[in-house]
């Protein structure tokens, strides 16, 4: 035997290889064929395993939670206990802890299932309103819909700029509603003296619950006067605007 061959293998190997004469490669091939059959058992035994996806059981009672949470902070605020949050979502206090570890990573769920539903809605507006106002507009009184203004102090108070998920779906919000009022503003049908920060101040002051007693008829007036705020964005502009357009960076910093 060669010993470049003999090199491949251990000393022991090569010891009853040689000793075995002409039928050498008969007891070289079943050790060989042994150490990588165990080489890849400890391969597979040393990989980490998948967490298990969630049951569609464990998922619906998530999405179930957040609607509830969603709901009674739009009505009550922020601080509403969390066993009624369970009892509206129809499900135990001990379920709400094994989704979110406390208050503040439910809030931020429920900012983050926000936040997507109105970028689905400014994306559902783009692609099927041929009208790019029209659009627009579908779009301010989806978004009402979802009484944002309610959310604002909870995205204030929680808002962690280094949250990579929350970071990703503000981008997609601005960039999604910039879409909207980019084509209606290269139509001629926005002014040019606006911008998404603009747009997002009336959002959140109109749905913002008023002070004391919730209103349970607000909505029509919301809806109301959004549209007097829509017909305050056509262009021709009747007025100059005072100070410059706004963006949502600089609301944070405001």
């Amino acid at each position: 035997m060669s010993p470049r061959n003999g090199e491949c293998f251990p000393a022991w190997v090569r010891s009853r290889a040689d000793n075995a004469g002409p039928t050498a490669h008969q007891t070289r091939s079943p050790s060989r064929r042994s150490r990588v059959v165990q080489t890849a058992a400890a391969s597979v035994a040393a990989a980490p395993r998948r967490a298990p996806r969630p049951r569609a059981d464990a998922l619906r009672n998530r999405e179930r939670i957040i609607a509830a949470a969603r709901e009674m902070f739009v009505e009550y605020g922020a601080e509403r206990p969390l066993d009624e949050i369970a009892r509206r979502a129809g499900v135990g206090n001990a379920t709400i802890y094994r989704h979110f570890a406390d208050r503040a990573e439910l809030i931020t769920s429920v900012v983050l299932s926000v936040m997507d539903r109105v970028s689905a809605q400014a994306e559902t507006a783009a692609a099927e309103e041929t009208d790019p106002f029209d659009a627009l507009r579908r779009f301010v009184h989806a978004a009402a819909d979802e009484r944002i203004g309610a959310l604002c102090p909870m995205l204030s108070n929680t808002f962690d700029q280094d949250h990579a998920e929350l970071n990703a779906a503000r981008e997609r919000l601005e960039r999604d509603v910039e879409g909207l009022m980019a084509r209606a503003r290269a139509a001629g049908r926005l002014r040019d003296d606006v911008a998404v920060g603009d747009l997002m101040v009336a959002l959140s002051q109109l749905t913002r619950p008023l002070p004391g007693t919730p209103c349970p008829n607000i909505d029509q007036f919301v809806h109301r006067h959004l549209q007097l705020f829509l017909d305050g964005l056509q262009a021709p502009a009747r007025s100059e605007l005072p100070g410059s357009a706004a963006t949502l960076d600089d609301l944070r910093t405001s």
